[in-house]
């Protein structure tokens, strides 16, 4: 998206805003009760946005949502944009150029995924330590075209996406809530859906080191450590990809959304509680 695009949308956003956020938040499929926990809150519609997308997706609500969290002020998208809803890649990410703009200077993005590694189950939280961008080995990177370097340069390292220092924190926070019996993490694979995979394409994945499958996340990730934003990420295992020609399992959406409500409230006491020890860290720096 074209910068004087990103920039008109983020100060209209700022001119409503009640703080400039420092934190933004993706909340993944069925995962929007994270931005419930905001305090002070300011809702607006997507559809309110000028030239921001809308989410058609059932389970993501299609709102930003400012506010307060432990203190924080924060950005939260309940709802993301996805390849499979037609909107051209740039387009999809465009939020993170948006939070860039706003002030932002880390994000936390959450989803909901298939498990292709055989020890995780259904309902584990999955710390993304690396991701496998399918639809980039065929061209489709959101930062395809010409490099706008008030953003960031030509060549971006994708080595170093996901924080270390927060992915250690995520799993120090899980520890101390009691957690640590389905925390994982591992690798996770980005396709553009919006059909779900096949029993092949599970198989090959896992070949090629994915641990998790999904249909969002890392396009979103590409353009925030492109513009220089700290990143973690946390899958929510919802569905075990299916594997086996014999298995009369079939992954589908509502199965998807009911693991999210059943899980919901450790993510968001997970996020919330790291959320608190982010800003402990900043004030002592």
């Amino acid at each position: 998206m074209r910068n004087a695009e990103c920039k008109a949308t983020a100060d209209w956003l700022l001119a409503q805003a009640p703080v400039r956020p420092l934190l933004g938040i993706v909340c993944g499929s069925g995962l929007g009760g994270l931005a419930e926990m905001l305090k002070d809150q300011l809702v607006i519609d997507y559809s309110d946005i000028p030239s921001f997308p809308r989410s058609t997706v059932h389970g993501h609500a299609g709102r930003l949502v400012f506010g307060k969290l432990k203190g924080t002020p924060c950005v939260c998208m309940q709802g993301r944009f996805h390849l499979y809803e037609g909107y051209p890649i740039q387009k999809t990410t465009m939020p993170m150029r948006v939070f860039k703009l706003m002030g932002v200077e880390t994000v936390i993005l959450t989803n909901a995924a298939g498990g292709l590694n055989p020890d995780f189950t259904v309902g584990d939280i999955m710390v993304i330590k690396d991701h496998i961008n399918i639809p980039g080995f065929a061209g489709n990177n959101p930062l395809v075209g010409a490099n706008d370097e008030r953003f960031g340069e030509r060549f971006p390292c994708m080595s170093d996406a996901y924080d270390r220092d927060l992915q250690q924190l995520a799993h120090a926070v899980a520890a101390e809530l009691d957690y640590s019996a389905f925390m994982q993490d591992g690798v996770y694979s980005a396709l553009a859906g919006p059909s779900f995979e096949t029993v092949a394409e599970c198989k090959m994945l896992r070949l090629l080191g994915a641990d998790a499958v999904g249909m969002s996340t890392v396009h979103e990730v590409i353009v925030a450590r492109h513009c220089g934003m700290r990143v973690v990420a946390l899958s929510l295992i919802t569905n075990q990809a299916v594997m086996d020609y014999d298995s009369e399992k079939k992954a589908n959406h509502e199965e998807v959304l009911q693991t999210g409500e059943l899980r919901a409230q450790q993510m968001e006491k997970l996020v919330s509680t790291m959320v608190s020890r982010m800003s402990c860290e900043t004030t002592r720096h």
